[in-house]
């Protein structure tokens, strides 16, 4: 064996291997195919000018401010996925259950941003042209993990599937629109799926290396972006987004946060080491700071709303 065979990365990723595999199999039975086309509504559908029909005109534009700047980042997000391949790709690799994971995730993952583009573009509820121009320059970005590493990779994903989840679900409800909701409830639940495989792994990983795992945790919340914060202009849809109530600090902590490290039951662990109870207490000192902004943006949501011209 090699050096590199002895590192903690390819260590853990070797004992993890039962875990993933029990883990592709429970996903393989509880995944339910579906088809994006199901899900635009193609008879609203018309020609552009380049083929004799009517460019898009802002009065034809659907939904609310928030609602709209939602739809816009979330599809965004979705188009990133060619980053998120490889980035998954290079830490996880492409061989056994782990490869066959990285695969099966990319192709579910890909029918997103399919479907919601359909969707927007056949309803024209936002510019056609100013989203493909978004997205040109957002792929072109593209997406790097704030912290790599195999341990910070899966506690990351384990929250972001989630808060993913999360996101998609209220987009949808904001829109008012019930195709809108039932399409992206659909996406949500290929999103929970998700997270329930990575959350499960990274417990088994926190039972391996529970004082590395803390860290990893740690750093992932302390540091925790949405993998649409490249987005051009993302500052001023999140906090349309948040405003709004469709993904808050609040709904973070509550719905994101707390959820996951309950069940990793990381303020109950006995097996941390003088490291490891460090970085836990870094954890909830930080979350600690995290409900006091909460309360903070509840105090000052009107005043927000005001600022953004919103009329309750």
């Amino acid at each position: 064996m090699t050096a590199l065979a002895d590192s903690p990365n390819v260590r853990l990723l070797i004992d993890l291997e039962p875990v993933v595999t029990t883990e592709l199999e429970r996903h393989l039975k509880m995944a339910k195919p579906w088809m994006p086309h199901d899900y635009v509504p193609w008879s609203e559908g018309r020609n552009f000018a380049f083929l004799g029909g009517e460019d898009w005109s802002p009065e034809q534009q659907r939904y609310s401010d928030a609602a709209r700047s939602s739809l816009i980042v979330n599809l965004l997000t979705e188009d990133n996925l060619p980053s998120y391949h490889r980035e998954i790709a290079g830490i996880f690799g492409l061989d056994g259950a782990w490869g066959t994971w990285v695969g099966r995730w990319t192709a579910e993952e890909g029918r997103h941003a399919v479907a919601i583009r359909d969707y927007l573009v056949v309803t024209r509820a936002v510019d056609p042209v100013a989203l493909e121009n978004a997205r040109m320059v957002h792929m072109t970005e593209g997406f790097q993990a704030i912290h790599p590493g195999l341990l910070h990779g899966v506690a990351y994903v384990s929250f972001q599937e989630l808060a993913t989840r999360v996101s998609h679900r209220n987009t949808g409800a904001a829109t008012g629109d019930p195709l809108a909701e039932q399409l992206f409830q659909r996406i949500a639940l290929d999103e929970n799926l998700h997270m329930v495989f990575y959350r499960n792994v990274f417990a088994a990983a926190f039972d391996l290396a529970p004082d590395a795992a803390m860290r990893a945790v740690t750093d992932t919340v302390k540091d925790f972006a949405m993998p649409g914060h490249g987005i051009d202009g993302f500052t001023r849809k999140a906090m349309e987004i948040a405003v709004a109530g469709i993904y808050d600090i609040r709904q973070h902590v509550d719905e994101v946060l707390m959820p996951v490290l309950r069940y990793w039951k990381v303020l109950e662990r006995s097996d941390l080491g003088p490291d490891g109870e460090i970085a836990r207490q870094e954890l909830v000192d930080f979350i600690d700071g995290l409900e006091k902004q909460a309360a903070r943006f509840e105090e000052k949501r009107p005043a927000l709303k005001q600022r953004l011209g919103w009329v309750d």
